[in-house]
């Protein structure tokens, strides 16, 4: 698959693109998107939730929401059901379909936000701490993104620059690689492959 090959990469947080949800009811930092132009199949953002607020609607598309910051996020789903995200770093899988609003427990929250076009890819979602080494093998079929939650991380043989807390490294699929990863901190590392 072409859009996982793209240059591995580091992305600092300084370099994110700040924009408007779809649906103009808040804000989200976007970090990555594969292909770069047109429809993505892959995204990355974290997404700035200041009020209550329903969530734009992603058909055909699976989301992660990984709470970074603030006292809680409750999911509220039009089937009724209902789902409270709450520190550190919880999490919830839904379909990008689903009507979903958003509510605060207590103030502003930041949550990491991924997405992936079900009929193209599919994307794993693992939360670790780092102590010292860590290995990721990119692979012809295989990518990928490695957020840094806290702390900090460099490449062994200063193959991509280091990491400070809040950047993304991007390790694009092709030749079998092994990535040797050290520091000390929490990451969000997600394996990104075709469906």
């Amino acid at each position: 698959m072409d859009i996982l090959t793209s240059p591995s990469r580091v992305i600092p947080a300084t370099q994110y693109r700040r924009e408007r949800w779809r649906n103009g009811l808040g804000w989200t930092n976007e970090i990555l998107r594969l292909p770069e132009q047109g429809d993505w199949q892959l995204r990355l953002s974290i997404a700035e939730i200041e009020q209550d607020a329903a969530f734009s609607a992603f058909p055909g598309v699976e989301r992660e929401l990984v709470l970074l910051r603030g006292e809680g996020l409750r999911l509220r789903f039009a089937d009724g059901r209902c789902e409270t995200l709450l520190p550190p770093y919880q999490r919830l899988r839904f379909a990008g379909e689903a009507e979903v609003t958003g509510e605060l427990v207590d103030g502003v929250t930041q949550d990491f936000n991924l997405m992936w076009r079900r009929d193209a890819l599919q994307a794993e979602l693992l939360h670790r701490p780092l102590v010292g080494n860590m290995l990721f093998f990119t692979e012809p079929q295989v990518g990928w993104v490695i957020h840094l939650l806290a702390g900090q991380a460099a490449f062994e043989g200063d193959v991509l620059p280091p990491l400070a807390t809040g950047d993304t490294a991007w390790l694009g699929a092709g030749a079998r690689t092994r990535f040797a990863l050290k520091g000390g901190g929490e990451l969000l590392a997600i394996r990104v492959s075709p469906a």
